[in-house]
């Protein structure tokens, strides 16, 4: 019996639609007796390879890890109209905030790998929170998602509402240093942002506390409103309220001044040099899409972001484009040190950091009991 196996056609089950990974294994079935004979297995491998010739077939959902208004919410706002146009399919933006941004990754890890459910991903959720959230993740990201295209960096502003009583960076300090442990700013916790706020207060010599946001978008309209006294946002979201006289920006986390906001001086002419980050947004899909629909998405998104109208509509909040050649791999490399000079109590749960550096700034940050890691992340694409 087992010599003549097999003697009639084999049902291959496959636990998702057509199209996925599951049914693109390799179609190598031509060695052996009575191998890749059957026509209805030869037609499993022309519809699979049809469903990736075809995509998209259907809208596809860019996935915000944060609320609407912050810079990933408003990059993925400029960038989904045209990916419609190019691609033929509607992309639809979906915010899951919650979690620090957790809840939106988890959500892209375990989708179908088939190029509907997107990520744009950022540094806070794509490289610090692999790190900071690392004893209770359930996925692993760095493992787990693979990049399409590196969109855009985002610096940071120093912001405040503007009835805040100072006006420059000398009276925010000595103002906050006369209030210790009595303002407040807001941030995610684990954040870019939130990190960039330990580490100035470290340097500064100041005692804040935060209120824990869903991202800048659920965060500026208290600053305005003068509910939260100060804090780290991103340019992209803060720019028009700066520029409005709704907010007073003390200094940018930017090598140089924005061009938007040409009077706000850098952290480092603020007497900072070092303090503050800039964030970047990228693309990034399930790890088993196959390569094909990571290329085409890789291109339409290229193409995109070359257009006049997307060009300027990024400029005008300060977000800097960064457009790549091919689609690339994700490499994070963990550095582990003691720092013992700068030192900061932080209240954050499940964050045992004293330093993180993530591409040039790194974030001085002090959690009780004293343990220390360095993070050195980069995602090249």
């Amino acid at each position: 019996m087992t010599d003549q196996y097999p003697s009639k056609p084999v049902r291959l089950i496959v636990p998702f639609v057509e199209g996925g990974t599951s049914g693109l294994v390799s179609p190598s079935f031509d060695e052996g007796p009575a191998r890749g004979k059957d026509v209805r297995a030869a037609g499993f491998y022309r519809v699979a390879a049809a469903s990736v010739d075809q995509y998209p077939s259907k809208p596809v959902r860019l996935i915000v890890p944060f609320a609407p208004g912050g810079a990933t919410d408003i990059v993925a706002r400029i960038l989904t109209p045209g990916l419609g146009e190019v691609l033929g399919q509607q992309f639809v933006v979906d915010n899951r905030s919650g979690a620090s941004g957790n809840i939106a990754v988890e959500l892209v890890v375990r989708a179908q790998p088939d190029g509907y459910t997107i990520l744009i991903n950022n540094v806070s959720t794509g490289a610090i929170n692999p790190i900071a959230f690392k004893s209770t993740l359930k996925f692993d990201p760095t493992r787990e998602l693979a990049p399409v295209a590196l969109l855009a960096s985002i610096p940071n502003l120093l912001v405040s509402g503007a009835s805040f009583p100072p006006n420059n960076m000398k009276e925010l300090i000595a103002y906050a240093k006369a209030r210790p442990g009595q303002l407040n700013y807001s941030n995610p916790v684990g954040a870019y942002s939130h990190l960039d706020m330990l580490e100035f207060m470290s340097k500064a010599g100041i005692q804040m506390v935060n209120v824990p946001s869903k991202g800048a978008g659920s965060s500026f309209a208290p600053v305005i409103a003068g509910e939260i006294h100060f804090s780290f946002l991103n340019a992209a979201t803060v720019t028009p309220q700066v520029k409005a006289g709704r907010m007073k920006a003390f200094a940018t986390t930017a090598k140089k001044r924005l061009p938007e906001l040409p009077d706000v001086p850098t952290m480092a002419e603020a007497g900072f040099p070092g303090v503050g980050s800039v964030n970047w947004n990228g693309l990034f899909v399930p790890v088993k899409t196959p390569r094909a629909i990571i290329d085409k998405l890789h291109a339409a998104t290229n193409q995109v972001l070359q257009r006049p109208a997307v060009q300027d509509a990024f400029a005008k909040v300060n977000l800097r484009l960064s457009i790549g050649d091919a689609a690339g791999r994700w490499e994070l490399a963990v550095l582990g040190r003691n720092l013992t000079d700068e030192t900061v109590t932080a209240n954050v749960t499940d964050m045992p950091l004293a330093s993180r550096t993530f591409g040039a700034p790194s974030y001085g940050a002090f959690v009780e009991p004293p343990r220390s890691v360095a993070v050195q992340g980069t995602v090249r694409f």
